[in-house]
C-alpha cells in the first residue's frame, strides 16, 4: 500500500472508530478515508470548493471553508482535513468551535499550525487542534 493510502487508511479506521458523524472537509482527489469510513458503516459527509468524486454513499457538497454553510456540518462530532493548505487551519479551527466539534487534520509531513494540538499516534500523527464538548464513541 502506497504512502498517501496508508495515510488514508489509517484516519479513516480511526475516525471510524470514533466518531458518528463525520465530515471531511477539502476531500480533494484522494477519498480513501471517506471510503474506509463509510465501510465501517459510518455516514460520512465531504466538501472541497470544486466538484470531486467521492465514495458511493458518501454525501458531497461544493463547500468554502473561509465561508462554510453551517447547515451541512449540523450535528458532526468531527470535522477532518487531510494535507490542508496551512491557511486553511484558522477557519477550520473556527468551524470547529462553531459547531462544538473534535478537529483532526493529518499534515504534509512535519507541518504544524501553532502549538500543533493535541496529538494521536493511530499509525499516522493526526493533530487534535479543537475538543468538542460531547465525548467521542470507544469501541
Amino acid at each position: 500500500m502506497g504512502s498517501y493510502k496508508h495515510v488514508e487508511k489509517c484516519v479513516g479506521e480511526y475516525i471510524a472508530a470514533h466518531y458518528t458523524s463525520p465530515v471531511e472537509v477539502g476531500i480533494g482527489n484522494n477519498p480513501g478515508a471517506a471510503e474506509v469510513i463509510h465501510a465501517a458503516g459510518v455516514p460520512v459527509r465531504c466538501t472541497d470548493i470544486r466538484e470531486r468524486i467521492v465514495p458511493e454513499g458518501a454525501v458531497f457538497r461544493i463547500d468554502d471553508v473561509f465561508e462554510p454553510d453551517l447547515s451541512f456540518y449540523h450535528g458532526a462530532d468531527v470535522v477532518y482535513a487531510i494535507r490542508p493548505a496551512v491557511e486553511m487551519l484558522p477557519p477550520l479551527i473556527t468551524l470547529a468551535q462553531r459547531l462544538g466539534c473534535d478537529l483532526l487534520v493529518y499534515h504534509l509531513g512535519f507541518e504544524t499550525y501553532e502549538n500543533g494540538g493535541e496529538k494521536i499516534d493511530c499509525g499516522v500523527l493526526l493533530h487534535r487542534y479543537v475538543r468538542g464538548s460531547e465525548p467521542v464513541k470507544e469501541r
